[in-house]
């Protein structure tokens, strides 16, 4: 395990060592993003608005009009949900040069304080906002190169977190691949399956399991969600005959599954079974026990390969 949230933070202190225009706002959120750091080397550029994530918001709208590199940092949901219209409206309609970044996505995300801090609807009210890119790294490697992009990045960006306790899935050293899908393991094209955020794990698992069974897929970790990677979704369904499986600790509904659905309907007609909350509310929960209730185990996605193969 590895905390995402100290990897993301430790990646904001090395550049703004780098670059002055870096800030980071906080709406009473500098515990849970790890900021004590940034706050105590830089506190003339730690703004702290309180439980105001709307405030936060359009302060660092304002923090980027005038040429700084405003970084937010809450909860997903309190930021996705209660700021919106703040992101869509003085955010993104300008193009304004805003970096969010959202905590305790997903049922991983909300184990400590139950469904009200459990957001799996973030991914797909930014996919709706024009112009917002969406990365959701791995693990906690990841998510440090992951940071560092979405600085590198000019607008709006915005970076999915967990919990802060990720399971590890890459070395420190391998890179983030911005815009770009990775195969993390390919057996052979029998079936893809199209997996992003902290249950790569599972993923992994369960690919090599089928291995075992006999049954060869690839495994691509999709850690940017937009812009997709479509010459890469639409390369893997053409090997792999358009029998797909997506995963993600997200519901079903305009996250990534929606996505490589899109992309095989307007390109290359696929069979895709997603796996995530089907349009329902998870109970409160040690997260891994969540996932198992709501149809993301090991076994899950290992039944999902199996029928997409025989349909």
């Amino acid at each position: 395990m590895k905390s995402t949230r100290e990897a993301a933070m430790k990646a904001i202190l090395e550049m703004a060592e780098q670059d002055s225009r870096i800030v980071v706002v906080s709406p009473d959120s500098m515990l849970a993003a790890r900021a004590v750091p940034f706050k105590e080397r830089f506190p003339e550029r730690f703004v702290e608005v309180g439980i105001a994530e709307q405030d936060a918001v359009d302060i660092a709208a304002g923090l980027a009009a005038t040429g700084m590199v405003p970084i937010v940092i809450t909860y997903a949901g309190f930021l996705t949900m209660r700021a919106c219209e703040m992101i869509r409206t003085f955010i993104a309609y300008p193009g304004l040069n805003v970096k969010l970044i959202g905590l305790n996505a997903g049922m991983l995300g909300g184990e400590r304080e139950g469904v009200t801090h459990q957001f799996y609807e973030d991914v797909g009210i930014l996919r709706s906002i024009a112009g917002v890119k969406i990365l959701a790294p791995a693990d906690g490697a990841q998510v440090y190169h992951a940071a560092k992009e979405m600085i590198k990045q000019e607008g709006p960006v915005y970076l999915r977190l967990a919990s802060g306790r990720e399971p590890v899935v890459y070395e420190e050293e391998e890179p983030f691949t911005y815009g770009r899908l990775r195969e993390l393991k390919r057996y052979g094209t029998d079936a893809v399956i199209f997996a992003s955020g902290y249950i790569m794990d599972r993923a992994l698992e369960a690919a090599g399991q089928l291995h075992k069974e006999g049954i060869e897929t690839i495994l691509a970790d999709v850690s940017t969600i937009k812009p997709i990677d479509r010459e890469g979704v639409v390369r893997l369904l053409q090997e792999t005959g358009g029998r797909a499986v997506t995963v993600e600790d997200h519901n079903i509904y305009g996250g990534l599954g929606s996505t490589v659905c899109e992309v095989a309907c307007e390109e290359s007609p696929a069979k895709v079974i997603r796996l995530g909350l089907k349009d329902q509310y998870a109970r409160s929960g040690a997260a891994k026990e969540l996932l198992d209730a709501y149809g993301l185990s090991v076994e899950d996605i290992v039944n999902a390969v199996k029928r997409v193969r025989e349909s």
